[in-house]
């Protein structure tokens, strides 16, 4: 449905997207997930017509679309701060769009009540949008661009702004409606939870340019370079001395990897305690360790430069404490090359 080819960015002498290619398909919702100057809003804006790229291509149905400004593409975008008409009540602020495309009075009140429903706001349409909470607020927004029936929804942070209780639920909510209405979907966010929680696929930006595309369990169980592998915070990363017979030389030892790697992961879900000195461990000693509820984020130290993150469980009376010696087994399946 929409495809970018070979998009690039440059804004007063900064690079800012570098030969970007992208394809959505009908029905998806697929997150643009990264930190802050990866680019991702970029993308989103060139694609809303909000921005023009240096180069490239935006398709929307096989139809070259560079050259439309953003109100002749149909598309229907949600900001971060909501940008609702604080003077209007929250069937006003609906209603905006429709009349903006001319939509006869009788037909746009139907719209609105439609749209009203589906975010679960009837009851709120004669409500001054000031006085709404955020959460209610975001989904004046939602309605708003639900409302015109846009060809392509795309949403730029639009959870940014909420408490970390609120966000959760209301991700989920997201995903409901934009699913239950069959829209395809262009998402953008810095939080990895909610593109995990929301996208159908997640790309990862780093610097200009999508490092890896996958499914949410793909990404997380199989990162293929030290950025994305770091980003979801799967820190369990050793240098790749050299390559010698299929193998990958570390200071821990031999891996079978990839020939181009220049890095292995040790999955952190994938790691055991065993007793300090067990054949085939590899021995550490515990640095710190948080409770997570049924579990502890624990950290060891490897040797003298490595770091190892992993879960013990909290519920386990002999569970090691910070400062003891530990050894560490890994299931070989969940080793992973990365380049980068």
């Amino acid at each position: 449905m929409l495809t970018l080819h070979n998009i690039s960015l440059t804004l007063e002498n900064n690079p800012i997207l570098h030969h970007v290619d992208l394809k959505l398909d009908p029905g998806e919702i697929f997150c643009l997930l990264g930190p802050s100057g990866s680019g991702k809003s970029s993308l989103l804006r060139i694609v809303a017509g909000l921005e023009y790229p240096d180069d490239g291509l935006v398709l929307f149905n096989g139809e070259r679309i560079n050259h439309l400004a953003a109100n002749e593409r149909g598309f229907g975008l949600m900001f971060q701060n909501y940008a609702l008409f604080p003077h209007m009540n929250v069937a006003q602020n609906v209603m905006f769009g429709l009349k903006m495309r001319k939509v006869p009075r009788r037909e746009a009140e139907a719209r609105v009540q439609e749209v009203l429903e589906l975010v679960e706001l009837t009851d709120f349409k004669d409500r001054p949008v000031a006085k709404l909470s955020g959460g209610q607020q975001q989904r004046v927004a939602l309605a708003r661009s639900l409302a015109p029936n846009p060809r392509l929804l795309m949403l730029d942070e639009p959870l940014a702004s909420l408490d970390e209780g609120l966000s959760r639920q209301l991700m989920l909510d997201l995903r409901r409606i934009i699913k239950e209405v069959g829209l395809t979907a262009l998402y953008v966010t810095h939080n990895q939870n909610e593109a995990f929680a929301i996208g159908d696929r997640v790309g990862i930006m780093n610097e200009g340019q999508i490092e890896q595309i996958g499914t949410s369990r793909s990404l997380y169980a199989e990162p293929q370079t030290i950025f994305t592998a770091k980003f979801l915070g799967l820190t369990n990363i050793i240098p790749v001395q050299s390559h010698e017979g299929g193998q990958a030389h570390t200071v821990i030892g031999d891996f079978n990897v990839n020939g181009n790697s220049t890095a292995v992961l040790i999955h952190p879900d994938s790691i055991q305690i065993v007793p300090p000195g067990t054949p085939g461990a590899i021995n550490g000693e515990i640095i710190d360790r948080a409770f997570q509820g049924n579990y502890y984020k624990t950290r060891a130290r490897v040797g003298n430069d490595l770091i190892f993150t992993f879960k013990m469980s909290a519920l386990d009376p002999l569970t090691p404490d910070v400062g003891m010696e530990i050894g560490l087994v890994y299931d070989d399946t969940a080793v992973y090359g990365l380049v980068g």
